[in-house]
């Protein structure tokens, strides 16, 4: 039980990560320079995107760690 807990709390503070650092890399690109007149809702959709890559990136990574940490059945 005490070690689901802290897998779930694992899993958030890794997806939060992930979701930050994508927010900043898309930030990184202006998008406002794309546009002659940036919509309203631009910072919606950098938020939105940064959620969806963040939490693709998270999830890939914590995919391939549960991989490598299953690779000891491999062995046995």
């Amino acid at each position: 039980m005490q070690l689901t807990g802290i897998h779930a709390l694992i899993e958030i503070v890794v997806q939060l990560i992930f979701i930050w650092l994508a927010f900043n890399a898309i930030q990184g690109f202006h998008l406002e320079r794309f546009f002659k007149h940036p919509p309203r809702t631009l910072p919606l959709m950098i938020v939105l995107c940064a959620t969806a890559l963040g939490y693709l990136c998270a999830s890939f990574f914590l995919g391939i760690i549960g991989a490598i940490g299953n690779l000891i059945y491999l062995v046995r």
